[in-house]
């Protein structure tokens, strides 16, 4: 089974300069989580999106790449069934006319 998060939404501190560390900045996030569905097992997708959002929230990062990584320990620790996970975040108003972002797809 596949569940997709699409465009969930959310502020947090991430960033190196010194104003992202101080003001929290928007951040979106789209989330592709691949498990083995069996006789009723199932991932509940709001509880990955409440991991997705609490992990972001609470912590404060400094690069993507790590924030990537933790979001991607957190869903493995939670779910059992997982067996890949495809994470893109976005920082849609750091700079002017575009959205930047880093994605990475985690096989477990």
């Amino acid at each position: 089974m596949r569940i997709h998060i699409d465009a969930l939404s959310l502020t947090c501190i991430i960033g190196l300069l010194e104003h992202e560390r101080l003001t929290p900045q928007r951040v979106i996030v789209t989330c592709t989580i691949d498990y083995r569905y069996t006789d009723g097992e199932y991932i509940d997708y709001a509880i990955a999106v409440a991991l997705i959002r609490k992990t972001l929230e609470e912590e404060r990062f400094e690069l993507l790449e790590t924030a990537i990584e933790v979001v991607a320990q957190r869903f493995k620790a939670r779910f059992d069934a997982i067996e890949e996970l495809y994470l893109h975040l976005c920082k849609p108003d750091i700079l002017p006319n575009v959205r930047v972002g880093l994605s990475e797809t985690f096989t477990f």
